[in-house]
């Protein structure tokens, strides 16, 4: 599971309580959401979007990204190596 996997919305008090992201897989996110859930500025989403690395959306003048795409992302970029940092 993602990054975006472990955040929870809570959608109201409408009765349907919380979803996860697996059960939203076809929900669109802003760029902004996506910058906050990286913990980047909106410019490297947007370079991000232009490089052809980040799936998105364009809808008028803005771009939106699926939740699967990010989390997809998210996991090709997971590096998992045991010896990442050389000793000091």
């Amino acid at each position: 599971m993602g990054l975006l996997s472990i955040v929870v919305r809570d959608v109201g008090s409408a009765g349907q309580g919380v979803t996860t992201v697996g059960e939203r897989q076809h929900e669109l996110l802003t760029v902004r959401e996506v910058a906050d859930a990286m913990r980047v500025s909106t410019m490297t989403v947007y370079r991000l979007i232009r490089a052809g690395a980040l799936p998105a959306i364009r809808v008028g003048k803005h771009f939106r990204i699926r939740a699967r795409d990010l989390d997809e992302y998210l996991e090709a970029q997971t590096f998992g190596g045991g010896d990442a940092w050389p000793a000091a």
